[in-house]
């Protein structure tokens, strides 16, 4: 199973009838760091008026969650939810602060400036798609160092180590994990030793941006 999601956290700002509203973007794996980073955007904006939210917690898309947090029901946490929806975002928490600026938006207007900072604040964020991945680290002599940074261009080494041998760690999707295992092999003549490590959901970027 694959799910695309966001790397990091984003924000953005517009100024709408003389509100202030401020959308926040950020990569929350389930529900507990969910409520984490509402709770950092809550304590970063003590003084806002309303601070609305709507988030996908899980993997699957089920575990869902918004709040209109004061507003008028509806205008709020479901426009930023539809946006989560629409663009297909797992694992993803979206936050809109608003510091009311003295003119009434009406229902419709409030929905559209959630809905648009929601947007804006998903669309700053890196995409990447969560993979199943193979985390392996590739042992090699130090003469053939240059081989193998040659051979794992384009790869996502997560780490390097240089001790009695020189050591790379890369994350491999699991589906591609024979046929890299088998390519290295036959690159290095089989002179590499391969170390196959933990399983997780790694963010492999997607081939347009690699």
């Amino acid at each position: 199973m694959a799910y695309e999601s966001v790397v990091g956290e984003t924000a953005v700002e517009r100024i709408i009838e003389k509100s202030r509203f401020i959308g926040f973007c950020a990569h929350t794996e389930g529900e507990e760091a969910a409520r984490e980073y509402l709770a950092r955007v809550r304590a970063a904006h003590p003084l806002a008026t309303h601070v609305c939210f709507a988030y996908i917690a899980d993997k699957t898309g089920n575990l869902q969650r918004f709040s209109d947090a004061g507003e008028p029901q509806g205008t709020a946490g479901m426009p930023i939810l539809g946006v989560l929806k629409s663009k297909d975002l797992r694992e993803t928490t979206v936050a809109v602060v608003r510091y009311f600026g003295g003119v009434k938006l009406g229902a419709g207007g409030l929905t559209r400036a959630y809905a648009r900072l929601a947007a804006e604040a998903a669309d700053a964020a890196e995409r990447r798609l969560y993979s199943a991945c193979a985390e392996l680290t590739l042992s090699v002599d130090y003469a053939e160092t240059g081989a193998a940074l040659r051979f794992l261009e384009g790869e996502c080494v997560l780490s390097r180590a240089f001790g009695a041998d020189a050591a790379f760690t890369v994350a491999v999707k699991e589906e591609d994990e024979e046929t890299f295992c088998a390519r290295a092999r036959d690159f290095f003549n089989g002179r590499v030793r391969i170390c196959a490590g933990k399983r997780y959901f790694y963010p492999f970027p997607h081939k347009e941006d690699e």
